[in-house]
């Protein structure tokens, strides 16, 4: 197990990317802090999920945007299990709306939510972590960021493009003993995607060279990965995780 009695706080872990990511680091050995913004219930199964596989994990709700209870979560976090070996920066939001229809409230809350939140947990989390002179954090960004954009979601292209900026100036930052990576996932067959039109979604399937969309737990994979010791010459990168697109 790679990530034995190691402590892993995931954001917004009760769906999609974040959830896989949760269950996956507990299947390695990990005990695991479950982020939620509002579905309690959904976050209390990827709890007893963790428990089922024989390690043990906390649910706790912290809109990861808000500075008082981002280090609330801490506090609790470190109440629970002394401290935060690995921060994996998950949390994300996206509306799709025609361009110039978006007000600065919208824009904000978008900009928040996918941006400032990575500033703010890491904040936090790197107190332990400097402690102990060791932590791994990674930052879930997007191609959306890097070569992929959309007039209908400009607001989050630029928050996602900000976080891999953000993670270059951390892990210079926080070096040489926590090392801050970020992972760019394609199109991935989560909850964020479901309600998009069936056949914009056929489209974009042709351009991947694999010909689908990628699974929650092919990105959980590459969390893994980054976060383990085989990934301990690697910093301040980002790993685009795509299937290929053209």
């Amino acid at each position: 197990m790679r990530f034995k009695n190691k402590i892993v706080l995931v954001t917004g872990s009760s769906r999609g990317i974040g959830r896989a990511t949760a269950i996956l680091f507990a299947q390695e050995g990990a005990k695991v802090i479950v982020n939620y913004s509002k579905s309690k219930k959904e976050a209390d199964k990827v709890v007893e999920e963790i428990k089922k596989r024989g390690s043990d994990a906390i649910a706790i709700q912290c809109d990861v945007s808000n500075e008082k209870q981002v280090k609330i979560m801490f506090e609790q976090a470190s109440k629970k299990f002394g401290r935060v070996d690995i921060l994996v920066n998950n949390a994300g939001f996206v509306v799709d709306k025609p361009f110039f229809e978006r007000d600065a409230e919208e824009w904000k809350k978008i900009m928040d939510i996918n941006l400032l939140s990575v500033y703010l947990c890491t904040k936090y989390a790197r107190q332990s972590m400097l402690k102990q002179k060791y932590g791994k954090i990674i930052n879930i960004s997007s191609t959306n960021g890097i070569d992929t954009f959309s007039t209908s979601c400009p607001d989050y292209d630029a928050a996602k493009a900000g976080v891999i900026l953000l993670t270059r100036n951390l892990a210079k930052e926080l070096a040489p003993h926590i090392q801050v990576n970020s992972v760019a996932p394609g199109w991935i067959d989560t909850e964020m995607n479901k309600d998009l039109p069936k056949d914009f979604i056929k489209e974009e399937i042709e351009k991947i060279y694999v010909k689908r969309m990628g699974k929650p737990e092919e990105i959980a994979k590459v969390v893994l990965f980054l976060a383990s010791e085989d990934a301990s010459f690697i910093s301040g990168q980002t790993l685009k995780v795509d299937g290929g697109c053209g």
